[in-house]
């Protein structure tokens, strides 16, 4: 029997320091324990707190807990635990901080899984650098009257300055962060940046804009705070205003035709404010908001050069006598052209180029003159009479002006990006009235041809944005349901055999409605090839078996697709740039020509852009003007002009194309016999699906 008495068989070494530390962590679960039945639980965060800045504690020392103990080193060594000594067990702890002052964010001093909790020997843990929050400039002691102005006046009568919650909203924001310190000016007196601002909108008109719509003021002129206030806000709010317009437009396209669809590009009023406040030249970061495109600025420098010109009389035609040019007959095989004084002036003032002395009033004069009456709403005759003269001269260039700042305004509508940029800025871009396409590569032209577009009036074709996806060659023509149901049902009325010398197929669909189509062939109303750009007015490009169209000068025919004169060098020419591997050339496209669709697939999509550009410039720098053969600019230049006040900039909502066919529509001639005889899931559902074609006729997808 052991005697632990007479200090024989002694414990271990360590082994009372070993009780002593279970005792401790005994005692500190027992605390931990109470303390969570006593209130919540700490959450991570909060124990990371704790043990980062220590609590105070009161008079009555607590017994030891764990954080009174050294954590171990490294895993290989002894738990080497040291009880506090008596006078430091006696002593209250002295708290580093008060807990109220601890600032610790919880993202930051959240401890993983694996991490262990914080101990009081563990170094405490420092709060992360915060970034103090920038402060608001301070305003200077000269402009604080005019900034307490502002801020009234931004608050009570914002909406009277920015009627655009999008505007009011930007303005309210950009003041109060500036402690409502005016931008234009300093103590009373204009800033360079507000002098910069306001000669560009003074010169608004080089823009083809009004200066009336961008009123500035004068700080001269404002002598009191309230005065000094409300100029700031005017010029703000012309300056957003001239933006605007310059970005997107003067007025809403939809105000102009139901036929026009382009993608919105509205301004950021904040983008704005930011770009015109910082930028080194206000005057010039406030004029990149018009349009960038080589078409508009060309417009752009012939407006200037056509407000510079004067009434000079000298350069006129005199009025005179009528010349015309007789054709020759078989009477008359070889007339005498009739001679005048004025003809070489007149070769001059056309840009005749050849003969420019002849004074025979021949037929290259007379066509230029038939081309100059068509361009300008005249009748085109070719004959050369003192009313034609009077258009030649011009009282002055107004009219040309007009015209002009319309079509600077199409070009705002159009997007700022014409084309893809994975495919080096390609993009296609026809022209109403000049009956014109151009395959165009940045401000490169690759390739162009003559086209026929709608007619006038309900077939006008549609000016739109939208991307080229893929080709059809051999294509199957879907007649659209206006065609049906206006023109050749009617047709089929008066002669049931018309459908059938058209080659064309009736068919009545599951729904009731009637199908008519055009299967693949050369005399296809959609020739050989297709370009598809899916839109909402279901119009496209297209070959067309009707090629003596293309001869003639003016070329509205179509109802509302674009017939394209060489669809398989167009063709070849695009899958050029989107394919390039795959070497299409015009013959290869011809060598697919027969009796299956085939569509060959655009990796990148090729934007096409129908404009209507009724003045632009040539490729040689000619200003040329076309006749407006939808009758678009009167609409164009009233709205610039200011016809519907100051807001034309709201759409205007019109009555879409129906493309629904009608159902149970009597069909002249046709049987309903065998629908009579149909069961009830025929009747239902349709016929069944006929077998399918030969390979020959079946449609492929090329990718």
């Amino acid at each position: 029997m052991r005697d632990f008495s007479t200090g024989h068989h002694k414990s271990p070494a360590g082994f009372d320091r070993i009780l002593m530390a279970v005792a401790a962590t005994f005692l500190s679960v027992a605390a931990t324990t109470a303390n969570a039945q006593s209130g919540p639980a700490k959450s991570p965060a909060d124990l990371a707190i704790d043990a980062a800045v220590p609590l105070p504690e009161p008079a009555n020392v607590p017994p030891p807990t764990v954080n009174d103990f050294k954590p171990e080193t490294t895993a290989a060594a002894p738990a080497t635990v040291t009880p506090p000594k008596k006078e430091e067990a006696a002593a209250p702890a002295v708290p580093a901080a008060p807990a109220t002052t601890a600032t610790v964010p919880p993202a930051a001093t959240a401890p993983t899984a694996a991490a262990p909790a914080a101990t009081a020997a563990a170094p405490a843990v420092e709060p992360p650098k915060t970034e103090p929050a920038k402060a608001a400039p301070a305003v200077a002691a000269a402009d604080q009257p005019v900034a307490d102005k502002l801020r009234d006046l931004i608050a009570t009568k914002g909406a009277r300055y920015f009627d655009r919650k999008s505007e009011r909203t930007a303005v309210e924001n950009f003041y109060r962060d500036r402690n409502y310190a005016p931008l234009w000016s300093e103590a009373g007196a204009a800033t360079a940046r507000a002098k910069n601002v306001i000669a560009r909108l003074k010169d608004a008109s080089s823009e083809g804009l009004s200066v009336a719509d961008y009123p500035t003021p004068d700080f001269a002129a404002a002598t009191t705070a309230d005065a000094q206030a409300e100029a700031e806000l005017r010029l703000t709010e012309s300056m957003l205003d001239y933006a605007r317009h310059a970005q997107s437009g003067r007025m809403h396209f939809s105000r102009v035709s139901a036929d026009i669809s382009y993608p919105e590009h509205p301004v950021d009023p904040v983008e704005v404010l930011i770009n015109v406040s910082t930028a080194k030249d206000a005057s010039a970061a406030l004029a990149g908001y018009n349009p960038q495109h080589t078409g508009y600025k060309a417009l752009k420098s012939k407006l200037a050069e056509l407000r510079g010109v004067t009434d000079d009389t000298s350069k006129h035609i005199a009025e005179g006598g009528v010349l015309k040019f007789v054709k020759p007959t078989k009477k008359n095989p070889n007339p005498v052209a009739m001679e005048d004084e004025r003809v070489p002036a007149l070769r001059a003032k056309l840009h005749v180029a050849e003969n420019t002395d002849d004074k025979r009033y021949d037929a290259t004069v007379a066509n230029a003159v038939r081309k100059f009456q068509s361009n300008n709403d005249l009748k085109a005759t070719g004959v050369l009479d003192n009313g034609t003269v009077r258009a030649i001269n011009g009282p002055k260039s107004d009219r040309k002006i007009d015209i002009v700042r319309a079509n600077m305004e199409r070009w705002r509508w159009l997007p700022r990006e014409l084309g893809a940029r994975a495919l080096g800025d390609v993009y296609v871009i026809l022209n109403i009235p000049d009956y014109s396409l151009k395959l165009m590569q940045g401000d490169k032209q690759v390739w162009t041809t003559r086209v026929v577009v709608g007619k006038p009036g309900k077939h006008a074709t549609p000016e739109l944005t939208e991307t080229m996806k893929f080709i059809t060659v051999n294509p199957t023509w879907n007649v659209p349901p206006s065609i049906i149901y206006n023109e050749y049902l009617p047709a089929l009325a008066q002669d049931p055999t018309v459908l059938d010398r058209m080659g064309l197929k009736l068919a009545r669909a599951a729904d009731g409605s009637v199908r008519i189509s055009q299967p693949p062939g050369e005399a296809n109303a959609l020739g050989r090839i297709r370009f598809n750009f899916p839109n909402k007015f279901l119009v496209y490009q297209h070959d067309t078996p009707d090629k003596h169209l293309f001869a003639k000068e003016e070329r509205a025919f179509s109802h509302g697709c674009m017939r394209v004169q060489n669809p398989d060098q167009y063709a070849s020419n695009l899958l050029s740039i989107a394919l390039p591997k795959e070497n299409y050339t015009p013959e290869k496209i011809k060598g697919m020509y027969g009796r299956g669709e085939v569509n060959i697939n655009f990796p990148t999509p090729i934007p096409v852009h129908i404009a209507y550009q009724t003045a632009f410039v040539d490729s040689a720098g000619k200003l040329e003007f076309r006749k407006d053969i939808y009758s678009r600019d009167p609409r164009v230049i009233a709205m610039l002009k200011g016809s519907e006040g100051r807001d034309m900039e709201t759409a205007v909502s019109h009555a879409q194309p129906n493309h629904v066919r009608p159902t149970n529509v009597q069909v002249p001639g046709e049987s309903f016999a065998s629908n009579s005889s149909m069961g009830f899931f025929e009747r239902l559902f349709g016929p069944p699906t006929p077998p399918p074609a030969a390979v020959r006729g079946q449609r492929r997808v090329v990718r």
